[in-house]
């Protein structure tokens, strides 16, 4: 089930961050590179983004049904999607716990979402995304996962710049 595999990869980011102090996880390794917190906070921000999607989409009887896509190839880092402006993060400082908490409050909001609805209606309606077109409901809670899994390789090779 795709809940236990985004904790795991959500568990890894995690990690990956723990114990490293505010002032270098906020820190750019370049001027047009994202700082660690700034990778989190995308994340946060995409997650809640997808959220809200997928409960507009429930109630829109016009949502239609779509075939599943290859959302693996997600992980890919070598297609380079730009970031839409809704999920691009903050230039603010930001401390590793304020972090942590914005991203158990979208995770919780994505699983209220999926827990109000049944599997059956999750793939009766799709909603589009910029690379797949139109992807079933049922395929944006792996999907959120995925997402994470290909910033965590960002994150890594991030924190290897910084150090």
């Amino acid at each position: 089930m795709f809940k236990e595999e985004n904790e795991k990869i959500r568990k890894a980011l995690l990690n990956a961050v723990e114990g490293k102090p505010d002032e270098l996880l906020n820190r750019k390794p370049s001027e047009d590179a994202w700082s660690p917190i700034q990778i989190l906070d995308h994340l946060q921000l995409m997650e809640t983004a997808i959220a809200k999607s997928v409960s507009k989409q429930l109630v829109n009887e016009g949502s239609e049904k779509a075939s599943k896509k290859p959302i693996g190839l997600s992980v890919s880092r070598m297609v380079k999607v730009k970031a839409p402006n809704y999920v691009v993060p903050t230039e603010e400082f930001v401390s590793l716990e304020e972090m942590k908490q914005r991203l158990a409050t979208s995770r919780s909001f994505l699983y209220g979402v999926y827990d109000s609805t049944t599997e059956e209606v999750l793939e009766q309606k799709s909603m589009p995304h910029p690379i797949f077109g139109k992807v079933p409901l049922n395929q944006w809670f792996p999907f959120v996962g995925l997402h994470e899994k290909r910033h965590l390789k960002q994150l890594e090779k991030t924190l290897k710049q910084l150090s």
